[in-house]
């Protein structure tokens, strides 16, 4: 081999290796300032986080990975850390339905006083009439079965409304139609106005996607990760945010 040759891929090694490691300098350089900026929010330095105006936010919906929602601990944090921000009205859902097999028997088996005594909050599962804190737990099961349902119902209001085998045009069905059916089923809810995702993949996992038509979503990175910070800055940031829901 010529020396050019060498000298060639020596130059291109060493230009590969300053670059790699500009990347990794970068990325270590925004961990600091991200894990700076959530200490200093979090401990109260900065005014605008002191008090947050959550009136827009009805419904929050909180998405897991499902191998990081077996981390029962961290998911009783997170949620005493919404309960202490004004949080009122909550959906944990990961796909596998973990969440829900963890927490639901639990806690609809229980009396209110056990229930905090559980998750460590005042809590209430789904949509019960406790004033401080509603949970609602999902899996990818109940968004399968929704829609099964109805697209069932619908097919059988097309059938059952013209009997006449003649008179029977081709079925032409709307979103409105397939929200009423939805609702009709039991499997409409309401659409989360905000959806904070937890996990390696900036993805909802099968979240219900006819409840995410208006639904803001911010991605927060693996759970373990999780800083009282970041979730008080997206609530924030969320606050904030204009959004234009159209006609």
């Amino acid at each position: 081999m010529s020396r050019p040759s060498i000298s060639l891929k020596l130059i291109l090694g060493l230009i590969w290796g300053i670059i790699h490691l500009a990347i990794r300098l970068f990325n270590l350089w925004s961990l600091l300032i991200y894990n700076l900026e959530c200490y200093i929010i979090s401990s109260g330095l900065l005014r605008k986080y002191r008090y947050l105006h959550l009136d827009r936010l009805k419904y929050l919906a909180i998405v897991v990975d499902s191998k990081e929602a077996k981390n029962t601990v961290k998911i009783r944090q997170l949620l005493c850390w919404l309960s202490t921000m004004g949080v009122k009205y909550i959906c944990l859902y990961d796909i596998e339905g973990v969440m829900k097999k963890s927490f639901e028997p639990a806690m609809e088996g229980s009396r209110d006083g056990k229930v905090r005594e559980y998750l460590g909050i005042s809590a209430s599962i789904s949509h019960s009439s406790h004033k401080d804190l509603a949970i609602e737990c999902l899996s990818g099961s109940d968004g399968k079965e929704g829609i099964a349902k109805a697209a069932n119902l619908l097919c059988s209001t097309y059938l059952n409304g013209d009997t006449h085998g003649d008179g029977k045009t081709e079925p032409t069905f709307t979103e409105a139609d397939m929200a009423s059916a939805l609702k009709a089923v039991g499997c409409g809810g309401p659409e989360p106005d905000l959806l904070l995702m937890y996990g390696p993949a900036r993805c909802h996992f099968g979240f219900p996607a006819w409840r995410l038509r208006y639904t803001e979503i911010m991605h927060m990175g693996p759970l373990k990760s999780m800083k009282y910070g970041a979730i008080m800055k997206a609530l924030y940031n969320f606050s904030k945010k204009y959004q234009n829901y159209g006609k």
